[in-house]
This record gives C-alpha cells, structure tokens and sequence, in this order.
C-alpha cells in the first residue's frame, strides 16, 4: 500500500500510490483548486475540486464532467479537454495554477505505467505530468477512492437493498460492485483518520452455490484455466453468463452485449436473459456474504459500479439476499448488516481529492 517514490521505481500491485513530480514538490493543494479523476474502463470522471471548510466532505467539486473513454485517445487528453472547458467557467483563473492532480483508476502503479486490461489505452503517468504542465500526480486505486468516500455520504444518498441498523460498534465498511470489472475495497475506521485496504477480491475463484451454477461454470472452465468471480460478476461476465445460458438451454444467443442482456431481462422480453439476471444476482449476494464475513463488515455493505442502479428493481426481488444470509451459523449476525445500493457519480472524484489532502496533511505533520 505504499507511496512511489519516484517513477522509475517497480511497484507490485498494490492500494495507492502517490506519484511526485520532483523531491522539491513540496507544499499542500488546501486552498488552492486541483484536479481530481476517477478513470474506469468505460467512463473518466473529472472534476475541479477545492478543499471544503466545513468538514462534512473534504472538497467541494467547482467544476464536473462524465467522458466515454472509447471516445478518447488517452486520459492524458481527457484532461487536457477537461482543463479547456475552464475557460468558459467562472473557474478559468483556476486553469493557469493547477499544479495537483489526484486520480482514481482501475488497475495497479507499475513504473511508469498504471496497469489495467480493462483499459481502452495505455496509461503513461509521465505523459498526464508533461501534458498538463502539473508538479504532483497522485494514484490510488478507484474502489479505494469510491470506499474512501463513503465515509461522507448519508443514508438519504442510498438505496436499501438489506435494511438492517448497522451494529453500535464502528466496524469495517466492504465496499465492491460489478461494472467492467469487478471492484472491492474496505473502509477501516481509525484515528487520526481511516485507513482504506485494497483487494483484489474479483479475482477470487467463482464458487457455485447451485446446480445451476456449477452447470455455467463448467461452460465457462471449457477456454480458460482459471475461473473468477469478475468472469461472471461484471459487464462481460454478463455476457458470459448469458451465452453460456443459451448454450445450455440449446438456443442462440439473440443479444450482443451486456446492455442489451439487461435490457431484455428488465423488460421480461427474454427468457434465458432473465434467467441471466437472477443467476448474476444471486452469485452476487453469495459472493458479498462471503467478503462480509471475510473482513468483518459490521459498518455494513455498499453495493457500487455501474451495473447495480440499472437493475435494482430485479436484485430486490432477486434471490440475492437469500443467498447473501445463505452462510450456516453466520446468518444472524449477517441479518445484522445494512447493505445499500449507491450510484457511483462523483464518489471516486470526492474519495480521491480527500484522500490526496489527507496524505498531504499527514506529509505536512511528518506522518
């Protein structure tokens, strides 16, 4: 979980990493307005965010823009547009003293390189410092940002899909959600302030719970050496989940990708696409029951990633928190556990611009 030092260091997969121009970049961004992105596979998020003096969220967000990252040659000129579009804000004073960027993305620091297949392209960290002109990039994981943020949200900014009052006690709060990938993150409380633990619980082997499922996984076993929770968890998985749906079924598949599977499903068009909800949902409440007793979550559980929101009718009346309690001597304390739905939005931009402040209080205090 540790900083980069400089970018030529190699670093192993890892939480976060903050990323410096040069040892003399020294100084805070309080005060002063600084990028913030969350960058997954399908879409950036960028905002122009300033350090928020009344400790409810520790920025408020100037200036937000949504991009498609397949309509972009790099995140490099995301920003690049992105810092353009100030000029017709009331924050284009703000465009010449930029010198800080903070960004949440998918994947891990490897020199030079944040690393992601999920990625449309590649990620230079020295081309985004070069091309903006900054003095500090930071990196940290965009689960962790999305986990970091959740300590600034209020029960009226989500959506109950397990309502239970959480436990008196301050515990971890399991953060993870399928989108193109499949991401996961934990809030640790603590003081001076959380700490936030990254995993790479997607990656965990696909552990069927039915007959059916284990029927899918030997389909989807049949081209691959290994199976996991993200190959059937996520926007492809979806697609997976169907197709291997109509090969078991002995049909051909009628839709192409993941939008149209849910698409039909939600409007009960489509038998084997139904089918591929109710499985998807109900592998997705055995795996987050799995991941709450797994690191203790009594702070609850926060269900993100852009697949959620748009079938939320169909998780409630889904078999997921059936399968989710599903866990022996465990399910009392698992009924005990809040688990609620939130749209990702600016979460990961909020998350990243508080936790970059944070390091530079902790540098700034010799921490």
């Amino acid at each position: 979980m540790g900083k980069v030092a400089n970018q030529h260091q190699v670093q192993q997969p890892s939480a976060a990493a903050a990323v410096e121009a040069s040892p003399a970049s020294t100084g805070s961004a309080h005060g002063q307005p600084f990028l913030a992105a969350d960058v997954g596979g399908t879409h950036a998020r960028i905002g122009l965010v300033v350090a928020h003096a009344d400790g409810r969220r520790p920025v408020s967000v100037l200036h937000y823009h949504r991009y498609s990252c397949a309509d972009w040659a790099s995140l490099t000129a995301m920003l690049q547009d992105f810092v353009a579009q100030l000029a017709s804000t009331p924050h284009a004073d703000a465009t010449g003293g930029i010198r800080d960027c903070a960004v949440a993305c998918a994947g891990y620091v490897l020199d030079d390189a944040i690393v992601n297949e999920n990625l449309p392209w590649p990620v230079s960290i020295s081309d985004i410092r070069s091309g903006l002109g900054i003095q500090r990039l930071a990196v940290i994981n965009d689960f962790e940002a999305v986990a970091y943020a959740t300590q600034f949200i209020d029960a009226t900014e989500t959506r109950p899909i397990i309502d239970a009052a959480p436990s008196k006690s301050i515990g971890p709060t399991l953060v993870m959600g399928p989108g193109t990938g499949l991401g996961s993150a934990v809030l640790l409380p603590g003081q001076p302030r959380a700490q936030v633990l990254a995993t790479e619980a997607g990656q965990i082997s696909l552990a069927p719970g039915n007959e059916r499922e284990i029927e899918i996984l030997r389909v989807l076993a049949r081209d691959r050496p290994y199976v996991s929770f993200e190959d059937a968890l996520s926007g492809p998985g979806l697609l997976k989940l169907y197709r291997a749906l109509c090969e078991l079924r002995g049909t051909d598949p009628r839709w192409l990708t993941p939008a149209e599977v849910t698409a039909a499903a939600m409007a009960s068009h489509d038998a084997v696409a139904v089918e591929t909800l109710e499985v998807f949902c109900g592998l997705l409440g055995s795996f987050v029951g799995d991941l709450a007793l797994l690191y203790g979550a009594s702070g609850g559980v926060y269900l993100a990633g852009g697949i959620l929101p748009q079938i939320q009718p169909l998780l409630l009346t889904s078999t997921f928190a059936e399968r989710f309690f599903n866990k022996g001597v465990m399910r009392a304390w698992l009924q005990q556990i809040p688990v609620r739905l939130i749209e990702h939005g600016q979460l990961g931009v909020i998350g990243a611009a508080g936790w970059f402040l944070d390091e530079e209080r902790d540098k700034g205090q010799g921490g």
